[in-house]
């Protein structure tokens, strides 16, 4: 079993108001830097067989707060995957959202995001962005597996609507209720990955410890769900 730790960037001057996209140099604010710092702290003691991030620059800035905390004995290297990018938006690109939300597009992708296409040349489908960044999931997941062993965790900087869409996948959901799922800047994600199906150990955490990340060596055998909830 292999165990994947998603982080979503720390927060940027745009983040909340505007749809950064792929808009280029688009950094983390104080208040991001101080986010990126916390959840490295946070993780310094899970041990990591890689680290791989979104090209943009708020991941990047992310997980290198992470690979840099203090304490935090391991691989530095930040691996970067296009597949863990950011939507492509195209012509929404760098837009309010308060001004895109008077869009007709808006109530579809609220309601029927695997219909969506965003607008113009640069524009991706919503069900092309969830296809790449699970891609990049199994492989990523096979590498470390075959590289680590597969008791190992490796961790991916990514962006809300990335996570949300791998969780969705994660989860068995349609990507149509991704939106029900809330991945806040900052957040940990956790999804433990086995031969028979995924489990989601933690979802949007902000917070907590770190006590069971990763499976116990006395775990159930792989795949197998813990009759009764486990204690």
């Amino acid at each position: 079993m292999t165990t994947l730790l998603l982080v979503r960037h720390g927060l940027t001057e745009l983040t909340g108001p505007v749809l950064a996209g792929w808009t280029p140099g688009v950094s983390l604010d104080d208040r991001g830097r101080a986010q990126a710092r916390a959840v490295g702290e946070r993780l310094a003691s899970v041990p990591l067989a890689a680290v791989v991030s979104s090209p943009l620059d708020r991941c990047l800035q992310t997980a290198e707060a992470i690979v840099s905390a203090p304490g935090r004995d391991g691989p530095r290297e930040i691996h970067r995957d296009e597949r863990f990018g950011e939507v492509r938006y195209g012509d929404w690109t760098g837009r309010p959202l308060k001004e895109l939300a008077g869009e007709p597009l808006w109530k579809v992708v609220q309601a029927h995001p695997s219909a969506v296409t965003f607008p113009g040349p640069e524009g991706e489908a919503m069900a092309a962005a969830q296809h790449r960044a699970v891609a990049a999931v199994r492989d990523w997941n096979a590498r470390i597996a075959a590289e680590a062993g597969p008791g190992a965790a490796y961790l991916v900087c990514s962006h809300g609507d990335i996570i949300k869409a791998i969780v969705a996948d994660a989860l068995g959901l349609h990507l149509d209720q991704f939106q029900r799922i809330h991945v806040e800047p900052a957040s940990l994600t956790v999804i433990r990955y086995t031969e028979l199906r995924p489990f989601v150990i933690r979802l949007n955490d902000t917070g907590g410890g770190t006590d069971g990340l990763l499976p116990p060596p006395d775990a159930a055998p792989e795949g197998d769900a813990a009759v009764g909830g486990g204690a």
